[in-house]
């Protein structure tokens, strides 16, 4: 097992006690716990309804904890990953993407027919969209929530008439039931922009004939616009965000909301591995690489008693690391480092410890990508 060499004695022993092999990625409870329950808190005060991204971390543990702190559900990306959280016994999911999967939609269908109980909504911005939809729909009409995108985005019609086309088509089909409209802002450059945005879907679901509408808003980048410019909106706005629950040392860490409001994320992941080689002064090859940690959305982030050296770049299991002019690193240390980007990072370990303070193993997190 990767990271693992004595699983019997995994849990309750320190990680730099002997059960470990390095590089290991480890997440910090108390930063899990206080980043579960500070969006929970958030969600909460500004009438929002929290469904996370579980895309992020794929882990039953950490998913029942969401739930457990109120999350109404959870978000996916593909068929795949809704037909995963069905098996861990999450009732209600948002698939946040268009869908064409025709396997995919049909065991979607069946768990729907089986279990009344089963919530499942899902993207749709094409009128083809729609009628996928409706070719592969069973006893259950699968609800719709109508995508309005933005130029240069990801999916979502671009113009409020094609928003519309979608919207009927959807209303008259078969097996599809419209309950509302979906967004994301995420990809947008500023609160100016995004605020713009808001306002295009408030526009949008004021056209909808919808009884209880719903609007579902995404990322971890602008919730605290979303709190304030959707306060007054008479949907049920559900809030998508995912890589809160990890935070990083990175990407997020520049972007977070909580740089313009009170308060605070804390980053949890962190990657421990050894010195291989100072080939030449200066120059560290570390033992973690590509297939450890993130390396998309910036790279591995310097911790600790090497904090002031820079990561230059990172091969498929080395990182090479320009260090301080009096670093006292040397081969055979070992040595941490935060991570940038948690969406790219749960997928590298099927399993991975979870410590406290003191760096003692207190459990261990699964995942399923």
């Amino acid at each position: 097992m990767k990271g693992i060499v004595d699983p019997e004695r995994a849990v309750g022993s320190s990680l730099f006690g002997g059960a470990f092999s390095f590089p290991v990625m480890v997440a910090h409870r108390s930063a899990l716990e206080h980043n579960i329950t500070t969006l929970a808190v958030f969600a909460q005060q500004h009438g929002l309804i929290l469904v996370p991204h579980a895309k992020t971390t794929m882990s039953p543990e950490l998913i029942r904890a969401q739930l457990d702190a109120g999350a109404w559900g959870l978000t996916v990306a593909t068929p795949s990953q809704a037909l995963t959280l069905r098996e861990f016994g999450v009732s209600r999911i948002i698939l946040g993407n268009q869908v064409f999967d025709p396997a995919g939609l049909d065991a979607i269908a069946a768990r729907l027919a089986e279990d009344p109980s089963f919530e499942f909504l899902c993207f749709v911005d094409s009128v083809a969209g729609v009628e996928t939809l409706s070719a592969h729909a069973g006893a259950r009409p699968f609800q719709v929530l109508a995508e309005l995108g933005h130029d240069g985005g990801r999916g979502g019609s671009r113009t409020l008439t094609e928003f519309l086309e979608v919207a009927s088509a959807a209303q008259a089909a078969d097996g599809v039931e419209l309950v509302g409209v979906a967004g994301y802002e995420g990809a947008l450059g500023s609160a100016a922009e995004v605020r713009i945005y808001l306002h295009r879907l408030l526009e949008a679901l004021e056209h909808l004939r919808v009884r209880n509408p719903i609007l579902s808003v995404g990322g971890s980048q602008w919730f605290d616009v979303i709190g304030r410019e959707l306060a007054a909106c008479q949907a049920r706005v559900m809030l998508r965000s995912g890589a809160y629950v990890s935070h990083d040392d990175g990407y997020y860490r520049e972007r977070t909301p909580y740089t313009r409001i009170e308060g605070e994320l804390r980053a949890a992941l962190e990657v421990w591995a050894h010195v291989l080689s100072i080939p030449e002064p200066g120059l560290a090859v570390v033992g973690f690489g590509k297939r450890d940690a993130p390396f998309d959305e910036g790279l591995p982030v310097p911790r600790g008693r090497i904090a002031d050296a820079t990561v230059l770049k990172v091969q498929d299991q080395h990182a090479v690391l320009r260090l301080a002019p009096d670093s006292p690193v040397k081969a055979g240390d070992l040595v941490s480092f935060g991570i940038s980007h948690p969406c790219t990072a749960f997928d590298k370990w099927r399993v991975m410890p979870v410590v406290d303070d003191d760096y003692v193993v207190v459990d261990l997190i699964t995942t399923y990508f």
